[in-house]
């Protein structure tokens, strides 16, 4: 007789692109997941359930809250609009349900750590109250193979100490305008395209198990196809540039109008050599050599480069909830990463350089606090 296997009972809340996608990694290639309910207060979303997830026994909810009552329900995937991730993920930690929440956490963090709101920290705080719910941030490339490589090669000193890196996220140019719509509650393109980036920075950084402090931010910007973004404050070519405390800084590059498709790599510059993530992007080992050129293909948006890492991270977020693992991503990092994405953006807006203290205070170039606002 074979053995009954454990399987995490698991919804997933918001069913637009990526929604439908991790709803699909938890149904057909997470075998010691569930996936037994969905959220989403969009009909055409619904629709799109009814014929994909309801007939596989997914129960289908327009009420979130009542999502979270479905009985034996053990964790949710929180996958909408950014806007409302924290919220989402609050109310389910607080339900007692272990929750994987796409990136970023929140579009909205107060860099001043005044009393304002700051939505990131206050999922922070609420998971810290809740010890036995396990919270995680789907930061997909922690969870691709050659980003893991390249992690190992680092930790075992073989490139000296990381110093800089210097990485980049550039998506396709979309014509249809909707980076335009979206970038009201992106929160930027720094918050939204660069957060994978200052992630990668955090982890890179934090090798010897202690997280980098910022000293200072600055970035630029700009646009160069949608002068509409400056509406929201936002660009479509970016550069930032962060300086830690101990003596490493990070160069992040974001653009929306790559041409050939999606290119996002990542070199770590050490002490006694370097590394180099997908510097020269393909889709598989085919080039065509002809008499205008050679050729190759490469991926035409995130998803397609990073398909197998957003499994890979279903597949860990499971496992380490059914076997009481430690997380693969933990949450003070996705809080710094949201953090420094907002500080980016407002130096963007400003045209100003950021300063902050050892304990993440801001101040001015000599040191000296700032005042609150």
């Amino acid at each position: 007789m074979a053995p009954t296997i454990r399987r995490l009972q698991v919804a997933v809340s918001g069913l637009g692109r990526m929604g439908a996608r991790h709803a699909n990694h938890f149904l057909h290639r997470t075998p010691k997941a569930e996936l037994v309910a969905a959220f989403s207060p969009e009909p055409r979303e619904i629709e799109w359930a009814r014929e994909h997830l309801e007939p596989w026994g997914v129960k289908l909810y327009t009420d979130y809250d009542e999502m979270l009552k479905h009985e034996g329900l053990e964790a949710v995937c929180v996958a909408t609009a950014t806007t409302v991730h924290a919220e989402q993920t609050i109310k389910a930690i607080e339900a007692h349900k272990h929750v994987l929440c796409e990136k970023p956490l929140s579009t909205k963090h107060d860099i001043l750590r005044t009393p304002l709101i700051d939505h990131s920290q206050k999922v922070f705080d609420t998971a810290r109250r809740y010890p036995d719910v396990k919270v995680m941030c789907g930061f997909s490339r922690r969870f691709d193979a050659s980003y893991r490589n390249a992690y190992e090669i680092t930790k075992k000193g073989d490139i000296g100490r990381p110093t800089i890196l210097r990485s980049q996220t550039c998506d396709k140019y979309d014509p249809s305008g909707f980076f335009v719509a979206y970038a009201e509650f992106s929160g930027g393109i720094f918050v939204d395209c660069n957060i994978h980036d200052i992630d990668l920075a955090l982890w890179f950084f934090s090798i010897d198990g202690n997280l980098p402090k910022v000293k200072s931010v600055v970035a630029f910007g700009v646009t160069a196809l949608e002068p509409d973004l400056a509406k929201h404050g936002d660009v479509d070519n970016g550069v930032g540039v962060v300086e830690f405390f101990d003596g490493q800084i990070a160069y992040f590059y974001s653009s929306r109008m790559n041409a050939p498709g999606q290119h996002d790599m990542t070199e770590i510059i050490g002490t006694t050599g370097k590394l180099a993530v997908n510097s020269n992007p393909t889709t598989g080992l085919l080039e065509s050599h002809r008499p205008d050129g050679i050729q190759r293909d490469i991926p035409q948006n995130y998803y397609e480069r990073f398909e197998q890492a957003f499994v890979e991270e279903a597949r860990e977020f499971t496992d380490a909830v059914l076997e009481n693992k430690q997380l693969p991503i933990d949450l003070e990092s996705s809080v710094e990463a949201v953090r420094i994405g907002v500080a980016l953006q407002e130096s963007l807006r400003s045209g100003k350089k950021i300063w902050f203290d050892r304990e993440g205070k801001r101040v001015d170039q000599d040191g000296q606090a700032k005042a609150r606002l």
